[in-house]
């Protein structure tokens, strides 16, 4: 017997065709995308199809190679976060949040990062490997599943890459992942209701440009200058803010798309008057939107969240420059609800318990 396929790596085209060799006819990969996409994940399920031939699917094909660990929902019901175990016993994790404009949910693209960020927990234990896109899928199909047990199907309205990882160090996968998401017979999502995080891999960034995609690219800058950048993020040593706007701005121009500036303010790092003042002086004319962000604080970080004080002269001395900014509604605060805190936290308890702390 041939080892089972992941059957969320496949298009439709794809899954037709090994359809096809398994004497099955093409139009049944419809039926069987409808269901998945619509959060089915046991062939069983699925019941225009019979049982022998769902037999034979479930010999064939996996589904949604995720266990899920752990879910934890916020004080106020609108934040909830996933961690899930995958097949190789690796940890993921993904957060689903509702807004009145539609529910998001933000998914992780690797297990751990290589960018090192000081303040994010992401980084914390280094990266381990990329994810398949099946296992992007598998997060949004997943937690549509477990959220639709007790009421009507789940609708999910917003993909946000801004879990554990960077997305583009995992380009193909992650490119695949969006086109399949916005086929008809997938998710059947608008690219304009998707939006990829970066630290910015200008590379990349030029090349994401190229693909006819239209989503929402969100620059996670964090300072106004290289120097500062150079402290709490690695990847400045490879690329200066300067090459960064140039390809934002050329993302623009090809597809439109205007650039959001993810700024998490860190006290005493880059929350100052000056800080601001140089940041709207340095945005000038390219139109960028700035995202504020006081960080979560995690355990064995130096890194503090500014003051309200701080944080509200911050955004002042931008706006008093003209420059379109907001701060970021915080939710699943109470739930560990920044990138990789969750999985970070997991981790922690398991190597204690092995300890018998």
């Amino acid at each position: 017997m041939k080892n089972p396929i992941d059957i969320l790596e496949l298009t439709l085209s794809q899954l037709e065709s090994k359809l096809k060799d398994m004497d099955i006819a093409g139009y049944r990969a419809k039926q069987i995308y409808s269901w998945l996409y619509r959060g089915t994940l046991d062939f069983t399920e699925m019941t225009n199809i019979s049982k022998d031939m769902q037999n034979r699917l479930s010999n064939r094909f996996n589904i949604a190679n995720l266990k899920m660990l752990e879910s934890i929902e916020s004080d106020d019901g609108s934040t909830i976060k996933f961690l899930f175990l995958l097949k190789d016993e690796n940890i993921i994790e993904c957060v689903v949040m509702e807004y009145s404009y539609g529910n998001t949910i933000c998914i992780s693209t690797q297990v751990g990062c290589k960018m090192g960020c000081s303040f994010c927990a992401s980084s914390k234990g280094g990266f381990v490997r990329d994810l398949s896109t099946g296992e992007m899928i598998s997060q949004i199909l997943t937690a549509k599943s477990e959220l639709s047990k007790d009421t009507k199907e789940y609708n999910i309205k917003n993909i946000v890459l801004m879990g554990s990882g960077e997305p583009l160090d995992n380009y193909d996968n992650t490119i695949k992942f969006l086109k399949m998401i916005h086929d008809p017979d997938g998710l059947n999502l608008s690219y304009r209701n998707m939006t990829l995080s970066t630290c910015g891999i200008v590379d990349k960034i030029y090349k994401l440009s190229e693909e006819n995609m239209p989503i929402t690219l969100a620059i996670s800058l964090h300072a106004p200058n290289d120097s500062i950048r150079r402290k709490i993020m690695p990847i400045s040593s490879r690329y200066s803010i300067d090459d960064i706007f140039k390809a934002s701005d050329h993302y623009f121009q090809e597809t439109g798309r205007r650039i959001t500036l993810e700024y998490a303010l860190i006290d005493g790092i880059n929350d100052r008057y000056e800080d601001a003042l140089e940041l709207g002086k340095r945005i000038g004319d390219y139109g960028f939107h700035v995202n504020i962000i006081p960080i979560n604080e995690i355990s064995d970080s130096v890194h503090r969240r500014s003051s309200e004080d701080t944080i509200s002269q911050f955004i002042n001395v931008l706006r008093d420059q003209n420059i379109n900014v907001s701060r970021r509604r915080e939710l699943g605060t109470s739930i560990q609800g920044a990138c990789g805190q969750l999985r970070y936290d997991y981790l922690g308890r398991y190597v204690k318990r092995l300890k018998g702390e």
